[in-house]
């Protein structure tokens, strides 16, 4: 038996404006079955956890190669 699926997320490569996420959001609306879209602001906390992420992977990259020398 397949699992049923109550949503999805969408998540974009880069940040977009609001404004022009409004062509995109009108157009899931339009799906067949589609109930809600809801926008996710961007907000300081995923600022600040993208910087740590990218540090860990910059720290164990560094590390990666200095285990190489």
């Amino acid at each position: 038996m397949t699992d049923r699926l109550k949503g999805v997320t969408v998540i974009f490569k880069k940040d977009i404006r609001e404004d022009d996420a409004e062509v995109l959001i009108s157009a899931i609306q339009m799906i067949k079955g589609v109930k809600k879209v809801v926008p996710s602001i961007n907000s300081t906390d995923d600022i600040i956890n993208r910087a740590r992420v990218r540090e860990d992977i910059k720290a164990k990259l560094y590390n990666l190669i200095r285990e190489i020398d």
